[in-house]
């Protein structure tokens, strides 16, 4: 059975233990920008990086003979090690995408992983896998919600826990220690959370010259691209940022920029993209009527064919921070 073709009622099933006041408000804002952002293009990840797709940053550490599954496994082998994952550990990931990782620490060693997502394609394609994933906000998660875990995960989610409005109205660090607090909250004094995120670079431009109609190629139009792909998004200033907020609660284990690895990986994206396959033309060729009506669609497939994130990696507007914390 395809994951399109899923009863409406196994996702709200696998909506558990929210809140009324999280299901509002900003968890549905955020919830939009998850469908828009992933659950458009849900065929086409798919149909290019496999059914169970590895949609983060690889590892390649300087090794770029390493072809792209070689360094997702480095990455997923690391996080393994850092975190003292084995048989029966009990793993949460935020933010599970298409449940790579959740696939792969259970059937590498035999971990109980659970995965919480806000994309409705995504969570479905993960049940279908057999894999332990629910339609629920990645930032509020409660010890009610599944109990405690031995080890957390985030890989790429944390780019989305503030939004722009958050940076605008000065609560960006506010809403970081929230994040934070949870997890805490989650995890055994000593713990640990692997988590790895875009960061905004040296050569970051002010918001103000975002600029969707600047000339195209510029880091105005780049950014604007970005926002538009990823519109209720706004992520941290450098890997000190994320250090600060989460001082309260975690000490840090490890840390190394992934900024390199990023634009491989990304370069490796792009050839499966166009690799050709005649389920993702007959795909494309389906959109047609969308791309015609709707002007904010025509901006995210701009993504898929500009690839705005690679850009701003190389021209150092963004980088990229992996690290490892412990609870205190």
């Amino acid at each position: 059975m395809g994951s399109d073709q899923l009863k409406p009622e196994t996702l709200t099933d696998k909506w558990i233990g929210s809140s009324v006041s999280e299901r509002e408000g900003q968890t549905w804002d955020k919830k939009k920008e998850m469908d828009f952002t992933y659950s458009n293009i849900d065929k086409f990840i798919r149909l290019s990086l496999g059914e169970n797709a590895h949609f983060s940053n690889a590892m390649y550490n300087g090794d770029f003979t390493l072809s792209l599954d070689e360094a997702q496994k480095r990455k997923y082998d690391f996080v393994i090690d850092q975190l003292g994952i084995k048989a029966g550990t009990k793993v949460l990931d935020l933010g599970c995408g298409w449940g790579g990782w959740l696939k792969y620490i259970r059937d590498t060693v035999g971990a109980n992983g659970v995965g919480v997502n806000l994309s409705d394609a995504q969570t479905a394609a993960c049940i279908e896998s057999g894999l332990d994933v629910y339609l629920k906000d990645a930032r509020y998660i409660k010890p009610q919600d599944f109990g405690l875990f031995d080890a957390v995960t985030a890989f790429g989610s944390f780019e989305h826990v503030a939004s722009v409005k958050d940076y605008l109205n000065g609560n960006q660090d506010e809403v970081y220690d929230d994040y934070f607090k949870h997890i805490y909250n989650l995890l055994p004094k000593g713990g640990r959370f692997y988590m790895q995120s875009m960061v905004f670079g040296k050569n970051m431009i002010p918001f103000e010259e975002i600029d969707i109609n600047a000339p195209k190629g510029s880091d105005s139009y780049i950014m604007a691209l970005l926002l538009k792909h990823n519109p209720d998004s706004w992520i941290p200033y450098g890997h000190e940022h994320i250090l600060r907020v989460a001082e309260p609660y975690f000490k840090k284990v490890f840390y190394s920029d992934g900024r390199l690895d990023y634009i491989k990986t990304n370069r490796e994206w792009t050839k499966l993209f166009y690799k050709f396959d005649l389920k993702k033309y007959l795909w494309f060729a389906s959109l047609v009527p969308k791309l015609i009506t709707d002007k904010e669609f025509r901006h995210q497939l701009a993504v898929l064919r500009v690839r705005p994130n690679r850009v701003c990696f190389e021209r150092e507007i963004m980088g990229h921070a992996r690290l490892v914390f412990e609870k205190k």
